[in-house]
């Protein structure tokens, strides 16, 4: 697998597992069977795409772009799908996530 498929499948993840986590609030504590039943098929879907990516891309190089720009991806959608809030702390820390997220990848980079 090249690079570029390597982490177009990490983007995969990240976006299943950002759709399941969506999906959280409409199970209503896993007692929504439809919504839950999705939830975890998303889930299962970004699992098996970080099993292909892990043995492309280094574990903590991998987990910390996975939770970095789920984290961050999740926050955007919850500010313009949900009109939740986003203060000026919350946006300086979505923006340090992003500068660690492509700082891990770019020191990947550098070391090959």
């Amino acid at each position: 697998m090249n690079p570029i498929t390597a982490y177009l499948s990490l983007l995969a993840a990240i976006l299943f597992e950002v759709c399941g986590t969506l999906l959280l609030p409409a199970s209503q504590n896993f007692t929504n069977v439809k919504a839950t039943i999705s939830l975890l098929l998303f889930y299962g879907i970004s699992f098996y795409f970080l099993a292909i990516v892990v043995n492309f891309i280094p574990i903590a190089i991998m987990y910390a772009t996975w939770s970095g720009l789920g984290i961050f991806t999740l926050a955007l959608v919850s500010y313009f799908a949900f009109n939740q809030s986003l203060n000026f702390l919350s946006v300086i820390g979505l923006a340090l996530i992003i500068i660690g997220v492509v700082l891990v990848n770019i020191n990947l980079s550098l070391s090959k």
